[in-house]
């Protein structure tokens, strides 16, 4: 499937080393894909350019079409609404999508299959988990921008996920966040290191109460 934009593999790459607090703190904590949004796998980070799906509550028709037009590396970013009343995915088309070299799958709704997906170590991000099965009569839409508790994900941003949740770097945006992201990342390595040390300075706590109009904590 040809791609008009997207996040190149170097991209990617390179925020895979960056943990996604500090990419989130770099954001002004302003986006984020919400707390229901969890990691469905074993353990891993998720990182690569969206393939959009948007579908509706509990038909995974348009998902399956999504799959056969994924190229590698791709992360599948479906909105199936949030609601957990059928699953969207299961192991089966886990094994499609690593089979195909995809990033990894995030699901705005439920998943099945967990045991076998918490297991291994593809990226699956999820709203939560049910036996009941998907309907598969549509309708949906594929490479459209979706919205994600408040996070829109348009098509060829970077998604990243890791055990603090899942983020979206805007298309535009991603060279800005990396260097931010880094000098963050950069500045609590420093800090971690004062506190081992017993050299950390605490000092801005006392000047913030200060300046908020704190008495009695002398």
């Amino acid at each position: 499937m040809s791609r008009a934009r997207g996040v190149g593999p170097d991209v990617v790459a390179r925020f895979r080393e960056l943990p996604v607090a500090n990419v989130s703190d770099s954001m002004s904590r302003m986006a984020a894909g919400g707390p229901r949004l969890r990691p469905m796998h074993a353990g891993g980070v998720l990182a690569g350019p969206a393939l959009t799906v948007k579908t509706r509550p509990g038909d995974n028709l348009m998902v399956h079409k999504a799959i056969g037009l994924a190229e590698p590396g791709d992360v599948l970013v479906v909105d199936a609404g949030g609601d957990l009343t059928n699953a969207i995915i299961g192991e089966l088309m886990i094994a499609q999508m690593v089979k195909r070299g995809l990033g990894g799958v995030v699901v705005n709704g439920a998943i099945r299959d967990s045991a076998a997906i918490r297991a291994g170590g593809y990226p699956v991000f999820a709203a939560g988990v049910t036996h009941r099965g998907p309907y598969k009569d549509g309708p949906g839409e594929i490479n459209v921008p979706v919205a994600i508790d408040g996070m829109v994900v348009a098509p060829g941003d970077l998604v990243i996920g890791d055990d603090d949740g899942l983020l979206c770097v805007p298309f535009d945006q991603v060279e800005q966040v990396h260097a931010a992201a880094t000098a963050k990342q950069a500045a609590e390595t420093k800090q971690m290191a004062a506190i081992e040390a017993g050299t950390h300075d605490a000092a801005w706590v006392d000047a913030a109460l200060k300046r908020l109009g704190c008495e009695g904590l002398d």
